[in-house]
């Protein structure tokens, strides 16, 4: 299907249901790091987005929220997809971006490089989409941190071995840093910059 048309398809059929009830699963998650959550909603974005990264999109991006996409999702209809069902514009500027959505396999670019937010406006960071393979199988890693009970857990496969060091950097100069949502199939799972990641030792 030609890219233009592929932009006016596969949107929420119920944007307002449907965009509350992945919203709500999102703040719970990021709420309780960790949790893994779903965002099992029918929608088609384009190849090579799966459906429940394309849900996260749709429910969080607008007119105002400016989006970097990795170059295999800015070369395919995604850019004219978000614009008609979200209103939201792709930016190359990294550090205008305020969302960044990288698809599964594609190699998950440094999160130093996005808007960090400042001390006075923390908010105005980009937060990164990120689609993986699964939340287990992987390298087990310990998350700590506010939401966190004591600890919890996750086996990520998808994720480089640079992500713990990534992790430990973007906490920093907090309250500055981006925040994280890995999708995997259906499920969503957070790490707001809070959140402690560690290799979990044998």
């Amino acid at each position: 299907m030609p890219h233009d048309t592929l932009a006016f398809t596969g949107g929420f059929r119920e944007p307002v249901f449907e965009a509350q009830s992945v919203f709500r699963t999102l703040m719970d998650c990021m709420a309780r790091p960790g949790t893994v959550g779903s965002a099992a909603v029918a929608v088609a974005p384009p190849a090579p987005l799966c459906a429940a990264v394309g849900a996260v999109a749709l429910t969080l991006c607008d007119n105002d929220t400016p989006v970097w996409l990795t170059p295999a999702l800015a070369a395919s209809a995604l850019p004219g997809w978000l614009a008609f069902h979200a209103g939201a514009s792709v930016t190359d500027d990294r550090q205008a971006a305020r969302f960044a959505f990288v698809e599964k396999g594609a190699m998950l670019p440094d999160p130093g490089l996005f808007a960090q937010g400042t001390q006075e406006y923390p908010d105005r960071s980009t937060t990164l989409v990120v689609e993986i393979e699964a939340f287990t199988g992987g390298r087990p890693l310990t998350l700590t941190g506010p939401g966190i009970r004591t600890e919890e857990e996750f086996a990520p496969v998808g994720l480089p071995d640079m992500f713990v060091y990534f992790r430990a950097e973007n906490r920093q100069n907090f309250p500055r840093g981006v925040d994280l949502i890995l999708v995997a199939g259906d499920a969503v799972l957070c790490l707001p910059r809070t959140t402690v990641v560690r290799v979990k030792e044998a």
